[in-house]
Parts: structure tokens; C-alpha cells; sequence
């Protein structure tokens, strides 16, 4: 039976999404609802992934690890790997000499976990080696965010727009929460109950006591963390590289309808082209560091394209994918996704 707390929560709930002009995301920059697309919800999808770097030095993916336990071979020493403790053992191997191979071996068989939760049992060296070569086909995909842990258990308020069902769910651990996410439907608006645990990489403990405030960990997370920063690329090489499309915008509400079927390229002077059909229209961009956060500046003229022209603050980016932001007295996200 729900506690009065809860359904308080959900009668909350329910006044903001009566809310028709609100109603598509008015919670990102506040304690409101957040939907399946909602950039928060993503970000906590990623939060909740299985981490996966801390055995880069036995499998060389980021996006799957290992199943404890297993035993690894390295310069002729066999290696017990029971617990996470025991990766520093490979290390040292590794690093104790600079005259050896340093060629980890692994004890087939083994159970390797995806970002995702998904495990799959590998019989010998050769399905091994295919499985990472399948994951080296996606370079770009973004994955698991590390150095923030949430404390569990929170609770989150849901409401089905299609069903008009209203309940409340208790989140017990980071599988719990990415396969709740991951099972959202597009008519599903979920609440989080503030306050919320975290422990950052510096193992602090922090209240949230909001969304923008669990943004801006994640950010923090994502800028300072070495675990998230494994490979540096510099931001205007991978702009000015290729053609791009928008694949979310959200302005006060998500419209990113309006820019379907443009694409657009960065050039180094400066300029950027902007083309849906026969029909292009030029503009400006420019990238500075500002407080060490890089700013993306984008100027169009018309109407439409004029609605772009903002001082994006960058939140993530690799190759294939550019992810701004712009918190003022709400938060906007403009995204560019290679073509």
C-alpha cells in the first residue's frame, strides 16, 4: 500500500502534466517530469551501465567486461581475478619489468557482461577476438558514465499518459534503473524523488535535490573523470569533419520536427552551411573556452535557422556526436549527430 508521502508525490505529479504547454519536458531544469527522450534520462541510462574500464587492460573494450572470477596469464605468472582489487595485480606484472611481452592471456572459458547487462559465454580465444572486433565497429557509441554512484534505494513516480495510470516504484540497484529506463514508453512521464545519494569520483558523498542539479553532476562526472576521458579528441577537428544532422532540439519543448532533413557543415573559416533540399543558407559559428567550459557561438539570419543562434555550452562530444546546452532561466539542448 502506498504512503500518503507517495501518492502526494503523485498527485505532483499529475498537476504537471496537466499542464499542456509544459507538458513535453518541464522537468529539466527543476524537480518536474522527465520522459523517455529527455536528455536526464539518458544520461542516467548511461550512469547506470555496467562499468566496464576497469579491466580495459585485460580485454581492451569499453563496452563489456569480464565476469569475476576468472584467471589471467601474464610473463608466465598466473593471475587470480576475483575481485576488482585484483586488476592492480595485472598492472604491476605489466609494469614490473620493460623487457617482457606483457601478453595477457586469458583462461577461456569466460563470461563477458555488456554495458547493458547482457552476458554472453565465450568458449575459446577466436569468439573472444570476434567479440571485440564487433565492438571496435562502433567507436563512437557513447557509453557508460563513470566516477558518479548513486546510493540506492530512490523511489521514481510514473504516469502513462495512454492508460492514465499513476504508480511509484522503488529502485533497488544500476541494473534495476537502466532496464527501467530502458523499458519507458513514449507516453510515460517519470519523477524522481529528491532528495538523492551520489558519491562522485573523489568517493564525496552529495545530496541532488533536483534535476539540473543531477545534470550537472553527470557533466562534472563527464569532464573530470579519467575514466571518461580515454581517448582526447579536439573539438574542432571533429566539427569541421563530415556533415551533420540535428536529431534533438529542445526549446521551452522538444522541436526537433523543424529541422528534419537539414543537414549542416562546418567549414574553417568560420562559416557554416546549412542545406535541406536545393536550398542552403550560410552562417557563422565560433568555438572558445570560457571558465574551461568550451562555448559553441552559431549565428543564422532566418527565422527558423535564427532559432539556433545561441552561445551553446558543450556538454559531450566525440566523432560522431555533439551534445550542447544552454541553462538560463530553463534548460535548452541542441544535438548534431553525423550524417
Amino acid at each position: 500500500m502506498f504512503s500518503f508521502k507517495k501518492y502526494l508525490s503523485i498527485a505532483v505529479l499529475l498537476v504537471l502534466l496537466s499542464c499542456q504547454n509544459d507538458r513535453d519536458e518541464q522537468g529539466n531544469n527543476g524537480q518536474g517530469t522527465i520522459t523517455s527522450v529527455s536528455p536526464l534520462t539518458t544520461y542516467l541510462q548511461r550512469v547506470a551501465m555496467v562499468p566496464t574500464v576497469q579491466d580495459n587492460v585485460i580485454d581492451g573494450s569499453t563496452y563489456c567486461t569480464i565476469k569475476l572470477p576468472y584467471t589471467v596469464t601474464v610473463n608466465n605468472e598466473q593471475i587470480a581475478v576475483n575481485t576488482t582489487a585484483d586488476y592492480q595485480k595485472v598492472i604491476d606484472n605489466i609494469n614490473a619489468s620493460t623487457y617482457d611481452d606483457d601478453i595477457v592471456k586469458i583462461d577461456f572459458p569466460v563470461t563477458m557482461v555488456y554495458y547493458n547487462y547482457v552476458q554472453k559465454l565465450i568458449e575459446n580465444e577466436n569468439d573472444f577476438n570476434a567479440l571485440i572486433d564487433y565492438w571496435n565497429l562502433y567507436p563512437d557509441l557513447l557509453s557508460k558514465i563513470n566516477g558518479l554512484n548513486i546510493n540506492y534505494p530512490i523511489t521514481i513516480n510514473s504516469y502513462n499518459s495512454a492508460s492514465q495510470y499513476a504508480s511509484s516504484q522503488s529502485i533497488i540497484s544500476d541494473e534495476a534503473f537502466f532496464n527501467f529506463i530502458k523499458n519507458l514508453n513514449d507516453g510515460q512521464y517519470i519523477s524522481l524523488n529528491y532528495p538523492i545519494s551520489v558519491v562522485d569520483y573523489h568517493n564525496q558523498v552529495k545530496g541532488i535535490t533536483n534535476n539540473l542539479e543531477f545534470e550537472n553532476a553527470i557533466k562534472y562526472a563527464i569532464d573530470y573523470c579519467p575514466e571518461n576521458n580515454v581517448v582526447t579528441i579536439d573539438f574542432t577537428t571533429a566539427l569541421t569533419n563530415g556533415y551533420w544532422k540535428i536529431p534533438y532540439y529542445f526549446d521551452d519543448s522538444e522541436k526537433t520536427l523543424a529541422y528534419n532533413g537539414y543537414w549542416f557543415m562546418f567549414k574553417n573559416d568560420k562559416s557554416v552551411i546549412a542545406t535541406k533540399g536545393a536550398v542552403s543558407e550560410t552562417g557563422t559559428w565560433e568555438s572558445t573556452v570560457v571558465n574551461n567550459v568550451t562555448e559553441l557561438k552559431i549565428n543564422f539570419s532566418s527565422e527558423l535557422l535564427g532559432k539556433l543562434s545561441c552561445n551553446w555550452k558543450l556538454f559531450e562530444f566525440n566523432n560522431s556526436q555533439i551534445r550542447l546546452r544552454d541553462v538560463t532561466d530553463s534548460t535548452n539542448y541542441l544535438y548534431f549527430e553525423k550524417l
